[in-house]
């Protein structure tokens, strides 16, 4: 009587008192009670007004998959319960750093998914995105990559879904590339920028959005030294942007390009930027050379190593700009690229807070061509295409061509 009278009193109740009615109603009636136990243990875990974790939270989860497990495997809606439930749990180990637990709460997750999709005749099976992640997480990348093969296999059908169809195949590419698969990654990779153009073409989605793909496929290319593919793929990056330097995007759009372009930049990041030195040795020849994740590539640890080391080079480079300049020109870009994309995500008006790191590393890149005429015109041309994707994601596209067609010009292609 006291449980039921917590949920019906009028007046506002704390989380832990809606959970600690739940405990007691759930035992006498679970099939009713047993789910709103689990979604509000999981509500618990995270409090939205300080921004923090309960210091609990992982048992939180874990009572969580129990109170959805007790339910009635009649109960029509227990499996969507105990899915939720898995899911907050696996958040939570990958949180605390134990990703071979997480994983075992993928599978499970997976599997309850997969008996659903069955069960309906769907042969889209959610989890599997979950599921893939947690692979590449734990190394195992062929089996990632064929995760995301029957994910995009399930998807395609159903076209592009208003835009979700290219966060999924961000993530194949991802997978495709970490298993060694370049070639299909690049083939992903077209059909990425393919669609994305379909839609810009059909007033579907915006032209920046089909920039922004072209871009990434661009510095893909480039990072396996595929000039060729790669000056092509300029040339429609140049089309496009004198399209809209002139004329505009031919709509309004909402703002979702910047996200885009930020998880595009952290996908070719991941795929391009190799192991850090004083990373392990490489595995043996017949094992992909591991790169960083994704979660990796955007980490502050990983972004705050790498500022300290453009710090430290930067005097040497100074002094020893043939010895030591083209180094820093690869950290600090890499370093500039990790921010941006912090920035796309924490920083209102971000575009404003990293433009002085792109334009500095416009200016090492000018140094650079001083002292290797080989080399320097290329690194360059990567650093003002840089900029003017930032230029093209902040919607400014009269600097982001006059930056592209300069870049153009020192890669001696045409304008």
């Amino acid at each position: 009587m006291r449980a039921r009278n917590v949920l019906l009193a009028s007046g506002r109740r704390t989380a832990g008192e809606e959970v600690d009615a739940y405990r007691v109603l759930a035992q006498v009636s679970p099939d009713v009670y047993a789910p709103r136990l689990a979604d509000a243990l999981l509500d618990l875990r995270y409090n939205l007004l300080t921004r923090s974790w309960h210091a609990s939270a992982l048992e939180l989860s874990e009572e969580a998959v129990a109170a959805a497990r007790s339910i009635d495997p009649a109960e029509p809606g227990r499996a969507d319960v105990i899915y939720r439930a898995l899911d907050g749990c696996r958040k939570d180990l990958y949180r605390l750093g134990r990703t071979d637990e997480g994983l075992v709460r993928c599978a499970e997750m997976l599997a309850v998914a997969r008996a659903q999709a069955e069960a309906a005749g769907e042969p889209l099976v959610k989890g599997l995105r979950e599921w893939a992640v947690g692979l590449s997480e734990a190394g195992r990348y062929a089996e990632a990559a064929d995760a995301m093969d029957q994910l995009v296999a399930a998807r395609l059908p159903r076209g592009p879904e208003a835009g979700a169809l290219a966060w999924t195949l961000l993530d194949r590419i991802a997978a495709l590339h970490a298993a060694g698969r370049l070639d299909d990654a690049l083939t992903a990779f077209e059909e990425l920028v393919t669609m994305e153009a379909a839609e810009a073409a059909a007033d579907r989605g915006p032209l920046a959005c089909h920039l922004h793909a072209l871009t990434g496929y661009v510095r893909m290319l480039d990072a396996h030294g595929l000039g060729e593919r790669a000056a092509l793929a300029r040339q429609e990056a140049l089309a496009l942007l004198t399209e809209l330097a002139d004329t505009g995007e031919r709509k309004s759009w909402s703002g979702y390009q910047q996200s885009f372009w930020a998880e595009l930049l952290t996908v070719v990041g991941a795929c391009a930027e190799p192991s850090e030195p004083d990373a392990p040795g490489p595995p043996p020849v017949a094992i992909p050379l591991r790169r960083p994740s994704r979660a990796t590539w955007r980490s502050a640890e990983g972004r705050h190593a790498l500022r300290a080391r453009v710090d430290a080079l930067a005097p040497r480079a100074a002094d020893d700009p043939d010895r030591y300049l083209a180094e820093l020109v690869r950290l600090h870009r890499a370093f500039t690229l990790r921010t941006a994309v912090h920035g796309e995500k924490q920083v209102h008006r971000f575009v404003d807070e990293v433009r002085p790191l792109y334009d500095e590393g416009v200016d090492l890149a000018r140094r650079l061509a001083l002292h290797d005429p080989v080399e320097g015109p290329r690194a360059l041309a990567a650093s003002l295409i840089d900029r003017s994707s930032l230029y093209a994601a902040a919607r400014d596209f009269g600097p982001a061509l006059a930056d592209f067609r300069q870049a153009l010009t020192h890669l001696e292609e045409p304008v």
